[in-house]
């Protein structure tokens, strides 16, 4: 669950997240042969420009909770 802009995600959540994000996820994924390294804090926007970039053509937002976020992607 986190904003596009950092200065969104200065909260409890956020911090935690971060710092998860940071030391778990972001050097699992510099560790495959993408390496997009955008970790577990990608915002919305960076996701859809990947998403769109797979080839998916919808992409929103279906739920949401202070902590999670439900994103949809299909292909037409």
């Amino acid at each position: 669950m986190a904003e596009d802009r950092v200065e969104d995600n200065f909260n409890p959540g956020g911090r935690a997240y971060h710092g998860f994000s940071t030391l778990l996820c972001t050097p699992a994924s510099l560790s495959q042969d993408v390496g997009a390294a955008i970790g577990t804090q990608a915002g919305p926007a960076k996701l859809r420009v990947i998403v769109v970039g797979a080839g998916f053509a919808d992409f929103r937002t279906v739920a949401q909770t202070p902590f999670h976020r439900v994103l949809l992607a299909t292909r037409t």
